[in-house]
């Protein structure tokens, strides 16, 4: 693996780590993403419109540029609402 693809992955980690982190300080980030999450799942472009009005209504920011830590909360935070979905 070259330097710059471990450093990605290092910036990656770190980046999920604060996250975390938030997520553990105010436990309501939680219900408050997979809420916007659901009612935004079905639109085409969901992941801007879920990073949007998580930033706008959390502490947790996710920038027009979603970086690959962004990216991959988004796409989790996704794949749990389709999960809750098949339940029903």
């Amino acid at each position: 693996m070259s330097v710059a693809e471990n450093k990605n992955r290092e910036r990656v980690i770190n980046e999920l780590a604060g996250f975390i982190r938030k997520v553990l300080v105010e436990p309501e980030i939680c219900a408050t993403a997979l809420d916007i999450a659901r009612k935004h799942i079905n639109e085409e472009n969901a992941d801007a419109l879920i990073a949007e009005e998580l930033s706008a209504s959390t502490n947790v920011k996710i920038p027009l540029e979603h970086s690959d830590a962004d990216a991959l909360f988004l796409q989790v935070l996704k794949d749990v609402v389709k999960d809750e979905q098949a339940l029903y």
